[in-house]
């Protein structure tokens, strides 16, 4: 598919393994090679895991682009949070198996699935925007507002707090944590599972539960658009 997001297919799941670096960062470039993967993922029908490199799912966005200018800062955020909004509203289940850190928009990645599964370590998750300057963007507000625990939603985005992987279960990161060996065959297991249910009424189900969020990140991401930088 891609070298920055690998494609593998078998026995109806669809593996995109995300490969740009150190730390994965998230580019123009990758983002459009995960919009290419999830039109092959649609018409393949099938069930998604979105894996990293060990250690790490991603880091977030690319910081070259975010600090070369506000025009391409918002390019790429606009960029980002439509993807997020195309993942909330897949087709097909989509399961994200992280094998580490997973850092600000590599956390909204986790924010986007439907299923969540990490691993055992020394890993940090989670919204670090304010920690390094940046305020948080608001489609990202409005993500997290839905997605994470109650009690971690302000602690995340207005303290910039980071989780271990056990305590990123309690906050609303993930869903389930196992040792790294296991990482694989417990997406595999989560996948076979899902595959199970009827998709049509997944589909319509999973957008009738996100219809508000939807539409407030539509609004969201126009508000981006206008004041970001």
């Amino acid at each position: 598919m891609s070298e920055l997001i690998s494609y593998h297919l078998e026995d109806g799941i669809a593996t995109l393994t995300l490969s740009n670096g150190k730390v994965n960062a998230i580019s123009p470039d990758v983002i459009a090679a995960f919009n290419a993967a999830l039109d092959q993922a649609t018409t393949d029908r099938a069930i998604v895991i979105i894996t990293g490199q060990p250690g790490i799912l991603s880091g977030g966005y690319d910081l070259k682009v975010m600090t070369a200018g506000p025009k391409e800062a918002v390019a790429l955020v606009t960029l980002g949070s439509t993807l997020a909004r195309r993942l909330l509203s897949h087709p097909f289940p989509v399961i994200v198996a992280c094998p580490g850190h997973a850092v600000a928009k590599g956390a909204f990645l986790l924010l986007s699935a439907d299923y969540r599964i990490g691993v055992e370590g020394p890993f940090s998750i989670g919204l670090n925007e304010v920690q390094i300057g940046m305020t948080m963007h608001h489609a990202g507000i409005e993500l997290a507002r839905d997605r994470l625990r109650r009690s971690a939603f302000h602690r995340s985005v207005i303290n910039g707090e980071m989780f271990d992987p056990q305590s990123a279960v309690d906050a609303g990161f993930l869903d389930k944590v196992v040792s790294a060996d296991a990482l694989q065959g417990a997406a595999l297991a989560a996948a076979r599972q899902l595959k199970k249910i009827n998709m049509l009424a997944h589909k319509n189900t999973k957008l009738k539960v996100r219809k508000a969020l939807l539409e407030s990140l539509d609004n969201a991401i126009l508000l981006d658009q206008q004041h970001i930088g």
